[in-house]
């Protein structure tokens, strides 16, 4: 099975009506290594956890770059059985089609067997435009929350919308973005 290009994913958005704005950049791999380029995109930017709970349940949270997410806790809140321990660069190139450093909520266009469970925090689902790879960490996508839901459930991915928790004993962060 062949998994879509980043162009064929423009283009899906495209054919959905989801007016999108791509930007591309140098590669990035970390939230602090894409700080940067960040600041030159208006928005919500987002991590992505591809995780397995201890039955193999695959899960790809996404959740707002800088937000503190206790994966200790996690399973709890996403339903998953047991503590979730990340996925392997294999397992997520057969079932996203991504390469480490690329994931995204886009890739579950490339999870036809419905494996994955995407999991959006709502602190990043509270910003009227969102930010993700389109599959690729050398450009960043933006679209509206209310497409981007419209783009998962076109790929039959419904996500579940949650607030994840955070870390003991740290403040939720309460500084304003930098503009």
């Amino acid at each position: 099975m062949s998994h879509l290009s980043p162009q064929q994913l423009l283009d899906r958005l495209d054919e959905l009506g989801i007016a999108a704005e791509t930007v591309e950049h140098e590669p990035v791999f970390t939230v602090a290594q894409s700080r940067p380029v960040k600041a030159r995109i208006p928005g919500a930017h987002s991590k992505n956890l591809f995780v397995k709970d201890k039955n193999g349940r695959l899960f790809l949270i996404t959740a707002k770059d800088e937000t503190a997410i206790d994966l200790k806790r996690a399973h709890e809140a996403i339903g998953a059985s047991g503590r979730l321990s990340f996925g392997s660069a294999e397992l997520l190139r057969a079932t996203l089609g991504v390469e480490p450093g690329s994931v995204t909520p886009f890739a579950v266009a490339n999870d036809a067997t419905g494996q994955v469970t995407l999991i959006l925090d709502a602190n990043l689902m509270e910003h009227a435009r969102v930010n993700f790879h389109p599959l690729v960490n050398s450009m960043t996508t933006g679209v509206s929350r209310d497409d981007l839901l419209k783009f998962l459930r076109a790929v039959d991915h419904e996500p579940r919308i949650i607030r994840l928790p955070e870390p003991p004993g740290e403040l939720p962060n309460a500084a304003p973005e930098p503009m």
